[in-house]
């Protein structure tokens, strides 16, 4: 039987520094207030995003700030399990309990003893394997597979979806009462394409790590390609970004990956609008200005280190109105940027 589980302790040399994981993005702040809050207590805590915006470091982290690096972190990758196995690998059976079971066996939940239970992707469990799961959430309690004794644990639950799971609930795709026993806090991580001001502190992280990790020295990313970057949309999000990097630091030539990038960039300001009808020119007009002023505010945030208030000093703008055509909130305070 194929484990669907990673058990192991974390190696917190190896985890990314907090300036990485969080960055210095609007969205991202919210994200690490919402992690310090939820760490300090054990409530079940559902991390939502695309593929490759690095939910499992998140939870992870999580995972570290309240149980510690020597407690048990045991995924279960959801969509792995095949709903007749859902009760023999992640609840364990007795020996006996079926043909080939020449012995008792722990499941994953024992296996989370006194550390944390991550289910990842949680959203592609079919509706079957979701009510089972949802009996164990409701106490910790559950019995072996062909056992009599009912087992409790104390475990830490935190889950990852790539899809909104209170979608799921309206289409009927996902159980609502297994989704409140999940969320108490839930976290929703920004793509990238909406944390652009945090490229440049990724790429040198993994330039850094790849560098040191195959003995090479590529050198810096040019202007041109930072420039590139920006105006990617990231469909495969930090994932992506790793793995070019990765590419980039083996070869050792921006061209590696420039045609990667290059197609996804779209540079005519009305290549997205439909000219087979009618359009007003302001339209078209006030959709390229804007594109072309946040291209200006990334350039100059990247020269002030990433400070949207010294960025605003030099446009001559207003802080709120730089965020405006950012496209971020000023719901909250922000803190001073250095």
């Amino acid at each position: 039987m194929a484990q669907a589980y990673v058990s192991g302790l974390i190696d917190t040399q190896e985890f990314p520094p907090d300036e990485v994981v969080f960055g210095r993005s609007p969205n991202m702040l919210t994200v690490r207030s919402k992690l310090e809050l939820a760490a300090e207590t054990t409530v079940p805590v559902l991390v939502q995003g695309e593929s490759g915006t690095g939910k499992e470091i998140l939870c992870r982290l999580l995972h570290i700030r309240t149980r510690g690096p020597f407690s048990p972190f045991i995924r279960v990758m959801c969509p792995s399990i095949p709903s007749l196995l859902m009760d023999s690998v992640v609840f364990g059976y007795e020996k006996g309990a079926f043909t080939g079971a020449d012995s008792a066996r722990r499941g994953h939940v024992e296996l989370a003893q006194g550390g944390t239970l991550f289910l990842d992707e949680i959203g592609d469990l079919d509706l079957s394997v979701q009510a089972k799961l949802l009996r164990f959430l409701q106490d910790r309690s559950f019995m072996r597979v062909g056992g009599r004794q009912i087992r409790t644990v104390d475990v830490r639950i935190v889950s990852s979806a790539k899809i909104d799971l209170h979608a799921g609930t309206r289409d009927g795709t996902f159980r609502s009462d297994l989704l409140y026993r999940l969320n108490a806090v839930t976290i929703e991580l920004p793509p990238l394409r909406k944390r652009l001001e945090d490229l440049p502190l990724l790429v040198d992280y993994f330039l850094d790590m790849y560098s040191r990790s195959f003995g090479r020295s590529p050198g810096p990313l040019s202007a041109r390609m930072m420039c590139l970057m920006r105006r990617f949309d990231w469909p495969g999000n930090i994932r992506q970004l790793e793995n070019l990097i990765r590419s980039y630091t083996i070869i050792g030539d921006e061209e590696a990956f420039t045609a990667e990038l290059a197609p996804e960039v779209k540079d005519d300001p009305i290549a997205s609008v439909d000219l087979g009808k009618p359009v007003p020119l302001k339209q078209i007009t006030k959709a390229a200005t804007a594109r072309l002023e946040r291209e200006i505010i990334h350039r100059v945030m990247e020269a002030n280190g990433g400070s949207r208030r010294k960025t605003a000093e030099w446009l001559n703008i207003s802080y709120r109105s730089l965020l405006n055509k950012l496209g971020e909130s000023d719901t909250f305070e922000y803190p001073a940027e250095s």
